[in-house]
């Protein structure tokens, strides 16, 4: 019979023995550390595919998250409480749990390493190579980033925090769903690269370039923008209250895309050979931005 109190008594209990945080526990699962402190306070349970992944981490049988059961060692019993079914569910590949936060990583080559979820917070990177790498769920703050290069990586799902990120290179990167929160962007090359869902929160981009990037889904919010490209297909795209300066839109067709920007800061956007929908068309036209470069898509 499963009891939320007692499993959560026992998650921490093992998670303790093991001598890792609710927060690296949390890292290897891909859940948030308010989760975890959730099951071990019994508010709540893991799904049962979360169980296998627990227990594989916790290095305990299924077993021993059943009532009457204490050991933390490794039990032949199969855990009956669980559907046949979900017992043939084979767990998900084992990952490290390593924090590389604090350190200095000039002219290191990552490249085309795979399950590289790691920290690297408070880091110094200078000129690392992350050429096709699997950084997917990547946690990044308070970094220098300088000279590196992620081109064709795997970033979907990361976070980059109050980081100072200049001469980088996202070119052909696949960056969805990805948050980059008060970070500076300087000199960046996103050619190509899969924005989609991905949002730039209280950021500012300067002198970068977005042709040919994906920008479906993706939010600009109260970020700055000067001297940046965009070209390609801006779609349900939604700058909210963001400034701009020598920004230019070229060769660029923008659907149902919202800009809830002021009248001054949406004079200073330039459109070559664009195209837009009816939305996008009069939510520009409403802000006194320059249309000339802009023809109408048919309907």
């Amino acid at each position: 019979m499963l009891n939320s109190r007692t499993i959560g008594n026992k998650i921490a209990e093992a998670r303790k023995k093991l001598n890792i945080s609710q927060a690296q526990l949390a890292q290897s699962l891909f859940i948030s550390s308010q989760a975890v402190g959730k099951w071990e306070r019994g508010e709540s349970m893991p799904d049962i595919v979360t169980f296998n992944r627990l227990a594989e981490i916790l290095q305990v049988d299924l077993n021993y998250f059943s009532d009457g059961f204490p050991s933390t060692e490794k039990s032949e019993t199969i855990f009956t409480a669980f559907p046949p079914a979900a017992q043939t569910v084979a767990p998900p590949e084992k990952k490290p749990v390593w924090d590389m936060s604090g350190g200095s990583w000039v002219d290191a080559d990552f490249s085309g390493l795979k399950n590289l979820h790691e920290k690297f917070s408070g880091s110094n990177l200078q000129r690392c190579k992350f050429i096709g790498s699997d950084m997917r769920g990547l946690l990044l703050k308070g970094n220098m980033i300088e000279g590196c290069d992620f081109s064709g990586s795997d970033m979907n799902g990361s976070q980059l925090e109050k980081s100072y990120v200049t001469h980088d290179k996202f070119t052909d990167c696949s960056l969805r769903d990805a948050k980059f929160t008060s970070s500076h962007f300087k000199d960046c090359d996103f050619t190509g690269s899969d924005l989609s869902g991905a949002e730039f929160d209280h950021s500012s981009v300067h002198k970068s370039s977005m042709a040919g990037a994906i920008v479906q889904g993706t939010v600009f919010r109260e970020s700055d923008f000067s001297e940046v490209i965009f070209e390609g297909t801006v779609e349900d795209g939604y700058f909210d209250n963001c400034a701009f300066s020598k920004v230019t839109f070229q060769n660029t067709r923008l659907i149902n895309t919202f800009f809830k920007c002021s009248t001054r800061s949406l004079k200073h956007l330039k459109f070559v050979n664009c195209q837009a929908d009816r939305l996008t068309m009069e939510m520009l036209k409403s802000g006194k931005a320059d249309l000339s470069g802009i023809t109408l898509i048919p309907s």
